[in-house]
């Protein structure tokens, strides 16, 4: 298993309950062949830059373990969720 950090933006306009279903959802994405570790919710931060001219987003860090293969469908299916406007994975154990 390969340690794996994941950051994403939330949409700021979500309400809590969505904020909270979609971060379940991306645990439960990791949980089917990987390990959740710490989740890290930012909450609400200023953007360097204005996206879908929003200047704010709310920002949630997830660690995990996995194999190869998770991060390339956990890309997959944030990109094409409306709740998430940017995100980044990153494999920890590579120097």
């Amino acid at each position: 298993m390969i340690k794996y950090e994941v950051m994403f933006i939330l949409d700021p306009t979500l309400d809590d309950e969505k904020k909270d279903a979609t971060v379940e959802t991306v645990k439960g994405i990791i949980a089917t062949e990987g390990e959740v570790g710490n989740v890290d919710v930012w909450g609400m931060r200023k953007l360097a830059y204005p996206i879908e001219k929003k200047n704010e987003g709310y920002y949630v860090v997830i660690e995990f373990k996995a194999q190869p293969t998770l991060p390339k469908e956990l890309d997959r299916r944030l990109k094409i969720s409306d709740n998430v406007m940017r995100h980044l994975i990153v494999n920890k154990d590579e120097k």
